[in-house]
C-alpha cells in the first residue's frame, strides 16, 4: 500500500461485514484511522483487535438514532476529525422479501430501517462532523437492484437501495458548497454473509455467475480499490456519481 489515505479519518458502517471489513483493512493499510460502526459482537471485536490503534469499535444499532448519534460523538471526542463516511450497513431478507404483492409490511419496514433509515442516520450525524473537519467524502453502498430489473423477487431490498442512491444524489447537491462529495458504489453479487444463503445453493450461484458478464462473483477485496479512490483526494472532482463495480451487470 502507498499511504494514499494518510490524512483520512473515516467511519465505516456495517464494518464487521464482508464489504465493510475489507474496506476497513484497506483504509488502515493506506494510512487512515477508522471507526468501525456495527452491532456489538465478536466479529466487531475481532476486527478492532486486528487493526489495532488505527481503529476504534463503535458498537451501535444503525436503526436507532440515539445509538448512532452517540457513536459519532464518541468518535469525534476521541479523534477530533471525520473526513470520510462509508455507509455499508444493510440487510437482505432472503426467503421473506419478494414481489410487492407477496411481501409483508414487517419485511418492508425491517429492510428500510436497516438500509434506508440506517444510511440516512449515518449521513445525518456524519455530515456536520465532515463539515467541521473542512470537507471530505461520503460513500454510499448501492446495488444493481436499485437501477435495473436484476432485483426481481426482492421488492423491499431493491426499493431501499433505490432510495439511498437517490438520497446520495440529493446530498451531493446539498453539500457541494461544504466541500463534501457524495458518491455511490454499486457492487454486484459479492461473496459475503449477506447473500450466503444464495451462493450456498449451487443452482442459484451458477445462475448468478451466468448472468454476471464477467463470469464470476465478486470478492470483498474487489470493492476496495474504488472505495480508496473515492475516499482519497484523487477523486476531488467526483460527486453525485454512481460507480458500478458489478462485473458488468448494469451495463448489459
Amino acid at each position: 500500500m502507498t499511504g494514499r489515505l494518510r490524512e483520512v479519518s473515516a467511519i465505516i458502517t456495517g464494518a464487521a461485514g464482508g464489504i465493510g471489513s475489507a474496506a476497513a483493512r484497506a483504509f488502515v493499510a493506506e494510512g487512515a484511522v477508522v471507526g468501525l460502526l456495527d452491532l456489538p459482537g465478536p466479529g466487531l471485536d475481532r476486527l478492532a483487535a486486528e487493526l489495532g490503534a488505527s481503529a476504534t469499535a463503535l458498537p451501535a444499532d444503525i436503526t436507532q438514532e440515539s445509538q448512532v448519534a452517540a457513536a459519532f460523538a464518541s468518535w469525534w471526542q476521541e479523534r477530533g476529525s471525520l473526513t470520510v463516511l462509508y455507509a455499508c450497513a444493510g440487510i437482505q431478507l432472503h426467503g421473506e422479501d419478494g414481489p410487492a404483492d407477496r411481501t409483508g409490511l414487517d419485511v418492508w419496514d425491517r429492510t428500510f430501517a436497516a438500509n434506508a433509515t440506517g444510511t440516512f442516520l449515518a449521513c445525518k450525524h456524519a455530515i456536520p462532523l465532515v463539515r467541521r473537519s473542512g470537507g471530505g467524502s461520503v460513500l454510499i453502498c448501492g446495488s444493481p437492484t436499485g437501477l435495473t430489473m436484476s432485483g426481481a423477487g426482492y421488492s423491499a431490498y431493491a426499493a431501499s437501495k433505490g432510495a439511498v442512491m437517490s438520497l446520495a444524489r440529493v446530498m451531493a447537491a446539498d453539500h457541494v458548497a461544504d466541500g463534501i462529495r457524495v458518491n455511490v458504489i454499486v457492487p454486484g453479487p459479492v461473496r459475503t454473509p449477506l447473500i450466503k444463503e444464495l451462493i450456498d445453493d449451487e443452482g442459484t450461484r451458477s445462475e448468478l455467475e451466468r448472468t454476471t458478464p464477467i463470469g464470476r462473483l465478486a470478492e470483498p477485496d474487489d470493492l476496495v480499490g474504488i472505495a480508496v479512490f473515492l475516499a482519497s483526494p484523487e477523486s476531488a472532482y467526483a460527486t453525485g456519481a454512481t460507480f458500478a463495480v458489478d462485473g458488468g451487470i448494469t451495463s448489459r
